[in-house]
């Protein structure tokens, strides 16, 4: 009700218990980084699914009630393809999202799949009408134009937790996060300007679903469906299952 005028960037960003729900995820990079520089991975540490830690489970472990909800949720349901959607900026990011230099605020820092994931960000990035707009301005201080208006999360501030990587290590699931309009609370006559800009953006998104390699993994003998099949392909040191 305040409107972007009177409401900082914090406003509204923590839940009651006080929780950055945008950070809350498992931190499941630090363990796939530290498994690789033992050269464990994919032999004794897997380069997909990776576990949950036992500290992330327990009762008292700062993870909100939301948080363990969408978890839940994504583990019920085999999704491949999601988007976040914030506001603030006009920006695409797509994972990783933590820098694998742990103590460096910013490094670039490409998944196995970052074709794929720069392909998601640019389709949806390139038919948004504002990002796309000829007289597109900088929001703050940064000029995403220079890069087609994505970026790599990491590439851009450090994030641990963030449910892109949490999407992508943990499932099948490849995610990236929408920074949908420079104005973090835009005033409710704004809104139908703002379905404008994303109607596009979300049709062409949900319709990358459909690149890439999809079918049945069968038994050759009774021809059913094998579940958590691992498929791997060469050159991309990350698999997803059936």
């Amino acid at each position: 009700r305040q409107g972007s005028e009177l409401a900082g960037w914090a406003m509204g960003r923590w839940t009651y218990e006080g929780i950055d729900l945008n950070h809350n995820f498992a931190d499941l990079n630090t363990a796939l980084w530290d498994a690789e520089e033992q050269q464990l991975v994919p032999h004794r540490f897997p380069n997909h699914y990776i576990p949950i830690p036992e500290y992330y489970t327990f009762a008292n472990a700062t993870v909100a009630p939301e948080t363990r909800a969408v978890i839940a949720w994504m583990q019920r349901y085999p999704f491949v393809l999601s988007a976040n959607l914030h506001g603030g900026e006009l920006v695409v990011t797509y994972p990783f999202d933590m820098t694998r230099t742990y103590w460096k605020a910013q490094e670039l820092t490409p998944t196995p799949d970052d074709g794929v994931f720069r392909w998601l960000a640019t389709v949806y990035a390139a038919a948004n009408l504002a990002m796309a707009s000829g007289e597109r301005r900088r929001c703050h201080y940064d000029d995403f134009t220079r890069h087609g208006n994505i970026i790599n999360g990491a590439n851009w501030h450090t994030v641990a937790g963030s449910m892109n990587d949490f999407s992508y290590l943990h499932t099948n699931c490849f995610e990236i996060t929408v920074e949908l309009s420079c104005d973090k609370f835009p005033h409710a006559s704004e809104l139908p300007e703002e379905w404008e800009n994303n109607r596009e953006s979300l049709l062409l998104f949900m319709e990358q679903v459909h690149r890439g390699i999809k079918g049945m993994v069968r038994d050759s003998d009774t021809e059913l469906g094998i579940p958590n099949a691992i498929i791997s392909v060469d050159g991309i040191n990350h698999d997803v299952r059936t």
